[in-house]
């Protein structure tokens, strides 16, 4: 069961926990506007685009997973690449007295808009917030760090987000705070899974060294109505 959510997980997000954030029908979702602009497919080899089609906007940037078939009419991909999925294998991460997080929320928007434009760690909007739970470090009143929850279904809680400043980079502040939402879902009884691109290979070699196996490629497209 976990490896069919997975292969999908997008959807059953959409069509599951998260469908008060969505709109579509029942072979097409996406999020809705305000959250992040992901969009999947009931089915990704038959994929339904006259389906999602009314809820997207013309120019509007939608990244899509597990479907990789030509684009239809009405439609281009602008981005075409790979991504790894991984899931968590280790222990229980050992409590960190020493990591000064703060639980994120609609007042910290503004600089969680700000640090993910910096540093681009995947599809981000000002109600992505809302789909689970967010940490970040501060430096006075500046963000610097953060990473939180994204994708769920079943069991299966993705952790997303994860991003550092560049002037702060090296200090394991983005380790500390994935360990800390580790802990966080395990405690629930939780799957944690997350994505990295295929070509950011020092996150990849980092989250393997921490207790992430990858377990499959997945494709991940941009696309936009013509």
């Amino acid at each position: 069961m976990t490896d069919a959510l997975l292969a999908n997980i997008v959807w059953h997000s959409l069509a599951g926990p998260h469908a008060p954030y969505a709109c579509g029908t029942q072979s097409a979702r996406r999020y809705a506007r305000g959250f992040s602009p992901v969009m999947a497919f009931a089915n990704p080899e038959r994929a339904d685009f006259s389906a999602v089609e009314p809820f997207c906007d013309v120019g509007e940037h939608l990244y899509c997973a597990a479907w990789s078939g030509p684009a239809p009419s009405g439609w281009r991909i602008d981005v075409d690449s790979m991504g790894h999925q991984m899931v968590w294998e280790g222990g229980v991460p050992a409590i960190d007295p020493g990591l000064c997080a703060v639980r994120l929320g609609a007042g910290h928007v503004p600089q969680m808009l700000q640090l993910t434009a910096l540093t681009k760690p995947g599809p981000f909007a000002e109600r992505t917030v809302e789909l689970g739970e967010y940490y970040g470090v501060f430096e006075g009143e500046r963000l610097i760090s953060m990473a939180g929850e994204r994708f769920h279904a079943g069991t299966l809680r993705e952790i997303s987000g994860v991003c550092t400043h560049p002037d702060f980079q090296g200090r394991g502040l983005a380790r500390r705070l994935v360990e800390m939402l580790l802990r966080i879902e395990l405690a629930r009884g939780e799957a944690p899974f997350l994505h990295v691109m295929a070509d950011n290979h020092l996150a990849r070699r980092v989250y393997e060294r921490m207790g992430f196996r990858r377990i499959q490629d997945c494709v991940v497209r941009v696309l936009s109505r013509t």
